[in-house]
């Protein structure tokens, strides 16, 4: 019987690998792009003119290949990928500034920031790296945070311990050790099923790119399973695993505590999910120079050149459909008008249940093979932001270039489950987890750009049904209750702020302001308020959810990019927008980026031996 399940794998490991490297496509990645460094802009309206373009008809490219909806990386990303093999590509977006999460917005003279807080996986010669200079023609530059570049802070003012996370792929354990003495064995044990995870990954990928037949097969037969650690071991929760290594309590803490950085406390954690986020920093943790709206900024112009367009204040209000069921078109309200805009292919990085449930037709949506995508899916928790200026130096407030993840205690899920399941009031006045970051502390251009001033920006999670009486206020005036339930968070979070950080005091306060789920579905359209997309529980890493949710949607022309059809955050959805381009292309991009960073780093060899 084993001998012919190991035939069967290695007849299915040269079946994909036959796949994977038969490339008939274009290479979005073929010419070398990159320019010399041009001069970085810092005046908002020169900015502006590039990201803040507004929809109008006469703006529309003629004879368009492709409409994206939604600009965050996943779609501007996956517009790049297009424009740089000719493809003309239209963007549409519904807030005022193009960037989804990646945009930044200006409060009485500070900027913020509202999604990228450190990117990790960026050395010059990895495949990630590479990629992303071809895709912003080598002029978006990032800084180093320091090492460490998280400091997990555990316990009450009276018992707070500290532990600081360096990178470094021997680093990272040999501190963890210096901090937990004779637990060497459990950390070992740790970083071994970390990096057998994360080497796992390449099926994810392949389970959404071959054909789906062969998905099916993989999926049914376990050989999924058997092919892949990252799917063998992702049915069971960061919890569960952990638990196992180590009876130290602080030490399970510190295994799990960036499970803030994808939406789910540990014990609803699939371990493969965990493991990607831990190896994404391994090597390190950086950000862009110049501020989040940088990505952006140096994107739009590729689109541009390829004769596209990037349109904001472009809301959709649905995709267009022939009787045939197939996608032609969208259609974008401009005031009270419909304004018809036709393309072969529409691809929507809105969200998989902004997809199915708002722009489709009823009888659409109806559909068993929409419906049983949406099954598998649910919405992700909802973010909560508190933006704070300050008065005063990075160094005259005590910030660094690195980030503070802040718990009442070490023990995650009782703390997250107690919050998300208590009375709101009670609940805001006793927030237990917190990420603690200072973009103006990260960004070496900040000082130049506002002398004498710095910025804190404080997450944290809330239930979208504690503010879902407000959703369809105002949004700049929703009422005295809605003042007063985000004051009460504000308050209680700058008390844990200003004791961890004891140079923040009220007086240097010059600004505060908080961001909460409704905030976050009317600027970044999150149907729940969600930061993440759809969730990222165990379910989530199921062979079946990877097979079954792919860029192909059950309607011809539609595709999906983005977070929701790879995993959460920047790298997250660059990932799924490669993903989509590779079957746009009828190429495998994810090997591209990696042939790509080999040329890259033979390249380099060669210039430093001249």
């Amino acid at each position: 019987m084993w001998i012919t399940v190991a035939v069967i794998c290695a007849a299915i490991v040269i079946f994909l690998l036959k796949y994977v490297f038969t490339t008939p496509g274009p290479n979005p990645f073929a010419t070398d792009t990159r320019e010399p460094l041009k001069p970085m802009v810092y005046i908002r309206k020169e900015k502006n003119k590039v990201l803040k373009q507004g929809f109008v008809s006469s703006k529309v490219p003629e004879d368009l290949d492709a409409i994206v909806i939604g600009s965050g990386i996943g779609g501007l990303g996956l517009a790049v990928l297009l424009a740089k093999v000719g493809k003309k590509v239209l963007v549409l977006e519904q807030h005022d500034r193009a960037g989804g999460c990646c945009h930044t917005f200006t409060e009485k003279g500070f900027e913020f920031d509202v999604g990228i807080h450190y990117i990790g996986d960026l050395l010059e010669h990895k495949p990630f790296r590479c990629m992303l200079d071809q895709m912003t023609n080598g002029q978006l530059q990032w800084e180093p945070l320091e090492n460490p570049y998280d400091q997990v802070v555990l316990g009450p003012p009276d018992n707070r311990r500290i532990y600081p996370i360096y990178s470094g792929r021997t680093r990272f354990p040999e501190e963890l050790k210096k901090c937990f003495p004779g637990e060497e064995k459990a950390i070992d044990e740790y970083m071994r099923l970390v990096k057998k995870t994360g080497r796992g990954i390449w099926l994810l990928p392949m389970l959404k790119l071959c054909p789906a037949p062969l998905a099916k097969f993989l999926v049914y037969t376990g050989l999924a399973n058997r092919l892949s650690f990252f799917f063998k071991i992702a049915s069971r929760s960061l919890t569960d695993v952990v638990n196992e290594l180590t009876e130290n309590k602080d030490l399970r803490a510190v295994f799990t505590y960036i499970f803030g950085t994808y939406g789910n406390m540990p014990k609803d954690t699939s371990f493969s999910m965990h493991s990607l986020l831990v190896g994404h920093y391994l090597n390190g943790a950086w950000y862009p120079k110049g501020g989040a709206s940088e990505i952006a900024y140096h994107m739009i112009p590729i689109i541009e050149k390829a004769g596209g367009a990037v349109l904001v204040r472009a809301p959709v209000n649905r995709i267009l459909f022939n009787d045939a069921k197939e996608a032609y078109g969208v259609s974008v309200m401009k005031g009270q008008e419909e304004v018809h805009i036709r393309a072969p292919m529409v691809i929507t990085d809105a969200g998989i249940f902004n997809t199915y449930q708002k722009l489709l037709p009823k009888e659409l949506q109806a559909m068993p093979a929409i419906q049983k995508q949406l099954s598998m899916m649910k919405n992700g928790e909802g973010g909560l932001s508190v933006f704070v200026g300050l008065n005063g130096t990075t160094e005259e407030l005590g910030l660094k270039a690195d980030n503070y993840w802040i718990f009442t205690e070490n023990n995650f899920d009782e703390l997250v489950e107690t919050y998300l399941k208590g009375d709101r009031e009670e609940s805001a006045r006793n927030v237990p987890l917190l990420f603690v970051a200072s973009p103006s502390a990260k960004d070496p251009t900040w000082q130049e750009r506002s002398p004498g001033k710095s910025t804190v920006s404080l997450v944290s999670f809330a239930k979208y049904e504690w503010f879902e009486e407000w959703k369809d206020g105002k949004v700049s005036n929703r009422g005295p209750d809605y003042k007063a339930l985000k004051q009460t968070f504000i308050d209680s979070i700058l008390e844990v702020v200003m004791d961890v950080f004891p140079k923040i005091t009220r007086d240097k306060i010059e600004f505060v302001d908080a961001g909460t789920p409704i905030t976050n579905t009317y600027y970044i359209g999150a149907p729940k308020g969600e930061i993440y997309g759809a969730d990222h529980g165990i379910a989530r890493f199921s062979a079946e959810l990877n097979a079954t949710v792919r860029p192909q949607t059950p309607l011809k022309n539609l595709y999906l990019t983005g977070q929701d059809v790879f995993v959460c955050g920047f790298a997250g959805a660059l990932a799924g927008a490669l993903t989509c381009g590779s079957v746009i292309l009828n190429r495998n991009l994810h090997l591209d980026a990696i042939a790509l960073a080999k040329k890259t780093k033979n390249m380099n060899s060669k210039v430093k031996g001249e």
